[in-house]
């Protein structure tokens, strides 16, 4: 059972959450803040996935790249750190014993980073490789379709990268402003999670994670746009296509249960090798290698995403026989076992996962920053086993027969 307590907050409003998990000799250190990419402007689109990259150039007690990659080495450390359109968020994970030293790593360049003009300016153009090596992929050109075709020009709609253009036009005071509107103490958190057998005393961890400035709370983002799905399509002479679709199940976010109903359909699905999409499209009917479905919820709206990587002549009768696969389970509902079997896959998925400590830092601060809510995984696990038939049932009666379609291959608009 893992045990959660929330340390008292520093003066810059940034709370300290302690997630001890018994039986492990690591230790995650995590600080995330709500300033994903949809918190961009649209002129800032690819800053806030920029700004990440230039924190570890190091900061005040580490003022180099090279002084964070060594110190994190010679810790035996895993430094990382990753950017959504929710979040975010730097993390080290580390022997127990190593904790005092990870945090004092973490806070100094993330907390004072130096963000040194030369060193944006050579990262610069490491990034918009980064943004062209995304466009060479078919499968990441359909992610980004995808997004476009189910929000349109919203920020959830735009890339966590950014273009190209944008990054050339980014400035030092411009990614500066962005960091004090963002990343304020009251809309992030710092957590700890693992062995916490060897964490610093409180006051000398409330000194360390003082070094993140106060900053004014930010505004809301702006709000999920009314669903007005599109189909788009980019054509590319291939003999592979890679088929996605995006439906917004009829679920209320903020409830905690309607979120884990939506995970077991979603399992139930196309989320496991006993899913109806695998049985049918790949196995029955050997329309492709991969198929999926994946339910994800933004603070103030939900998806479920399809998605396929094919023989492109199979495109169109894979896409047909998808969607009565959804429209079957709106109308006759899933059966009892499949309930059973979604249930019991989804909650053993996510008990072997929290052995991760890093998972359990992240799944923390999704919880805290984005929904506000109870970060322990225990309640997690719990939530996936509570759930009922009819509740699924309502989870499938809920994904109308409306949906935004992207397609890279060989194909027209007209096909689907």
């Amino acid at each position: 059972m893992a045990s959660v307590t929330a340390s008292t907050v520093p003066s810059n409003g940034l709370p300290i959450h302690r997630i001890a998990l018994p039986g492990t000799r690591a230790l995650t250190v995590l600080v995330a803040f709500d300033a994903g990419a949809r918190n961009e402007r649209a002129d800032e689109n690819g800053m806030a996935h920029f700004l990440e990259h230039l924190v570890f150039k190091g900061g005040e007690k580490f003022p180099t790249y090279k002084d964070v990659n060594e110190t994190a080495e010679r810790l035996g450390g895993v430094l990382n750190a990753y950017t959504s359109h929710d979040l975010v968020a730097f993390h080290i994970t580390v022997r127990a014993e190593s904790a005092s030293a990870a945090i004092d790593l973490l806070t100094d360049f993330v907390g004072r980073p130096r963000l040194d003009a030369e060193e944006l300016d050579r990262e610069r153009g490491v990034v918009i490789q980064e943004i062209n090596r995304a466009f060479d992929q078919p499968s990441m050109v359909a992610e980004y379709l995808i997004d476009r075709a189910a929000f349109g020009e919203h920020p959830l709609g735009r890339t966590v990268l950014g273009a190209e253009q944008n990054l050339r036009s980014f400035t030092r005071e411009g990614i500066v402003a962005f960091r004090e509107r963002r990343w304020a103490g009251a809309r992030g958190g710092a957590f700890l999670a693992g062995n916490l057998e060897h964490v610093p005393a409180e006051e000398e961890l409330q000194e360390r994670f003082a070094r993140f400035p106060s900053l004014p709370e930010p505004e809301p983002c702006l709000p999920a746009p009314d669903f007005d799905p599109q189909k788009l399509v980019e054509q590319r002479d291939t003999n592979q296509s890679h088929l996605r679709m995006i439906y917004r199940p009829d679920i209320t976010v903020s409830d905690v249960r309607e979120r884990a109903a939506l995970s077991i359909y979603s399992t139930l699905l196309g989320g496991s090798m006993g899913s109806r999409l695998f049985e049918e499209i790949r196995e029955k009917r050997g329309l492709c290698y991969s198929v999926y479905a994946v339910d994800h919820t933004f603070a103030d709206v939900p998806v479920l995403q399809l998605g396929s990587g094919l023989e492109s002549g199979k495109c169109v009768e894979a896409y047909t026989r998808m969607r009565e696969i959804v429209d079957e389970l709106r109308k006759n509902g899933p059966t009892e076992e499949e309930v059973q079997r979604a249930r019991a896959y989804a909650a053993g998925r996510t008990v072997l996962a929290f052995e991760n400590t890093n998972a359990v830092a992240r799944y923390g601060a999704n919880q805290s920053i984005v929904f506000g809510e109870d970060i322990d995984p225990d309640a997690a696990i719990a939530a996936l086993d509570a759930v009922t038939y009819d509740e699924v049932r309502e989870v499938a009666d809920g994904v109308a027969d409306n949906l935004a379609v992207a397609c890279v291959g060989p194909h027209s608009v007209e096909e689907f």
